[in-house]
């Protein structure tokens, strides 16, 4: 399989709109490799025990905004804890994981991949891919390794950023 990397790389050496730009690129990328009609990248905060949206493709009915707090579930257990990718390629799996499963529906999506991302040890953060029912197949699933990398890079750009660094 060949990935197209050149417009993330192009983006990730722009100074300007980052980290915006980088996420940008990696939805971009995202869904070219796997398709996604509803993407989104979830922070991490392992100390205060929450999660944050930092990118939405769609930000109307997903806003940046506020945390929402980790619970101890399968779910979290396969991302955070045993660092494996989740796919749910029905409402009715996502219902028993995520109590939006009416938005998510509602915007035609039936399937999620959720791909956390992990840098030394830790997750970062999570791609979160949503498609229509069935359609994250162990194909899709395979493909998606070709994103944790940007993915890595996006993360740690937005962690350097979020605490007043230049890179």
């Amino acid at each position: 399989m060949h990935v197209d990397y050149s417009n993330f790389i192009r983006t990730l050496g722009e100074k300007s709109d980052q980290p915006n730009a980088t996420f940008e690129a990696l939805f971009q990328l995202a869904d070219s490799t796997i398709g996604a009609k509803l993407f989104t990248l979830t922070v991490i905060d392992k100390t205060r025990n929450e999660a944050r949206r930092v990118y939405t493709n769609m930000p109307d009915a997903y806003p940046l905004q506020g945390t929402k707090p980790m619970i101890d579930d399968d779910w979290s257990w396969q991302v955070l804890v045993q660092h494996k990718t989740f796919v749910a390629n029905s409402i009715g799996a996502i219902s028993e994981v995520f109590s939006d499963y009416e938005l998510i529906q509602s915007l035609g999506c039936e399937a999620t991949m959720n791909i956390p991302i992990v840098v030394a040890g830790e997750v970062l953060g999570t791609i979160n891919c949503l498609h229509g029912a069935g359609y994250y197949s162990a194909d899709r699933v395979q493909r998606s390794e070709a994103l944790k990398l940007p993915g890595a890079l996006a993360f740690l750009i937005n962690l350097n950023l979020s605490q007043g660094e230049l890179l």
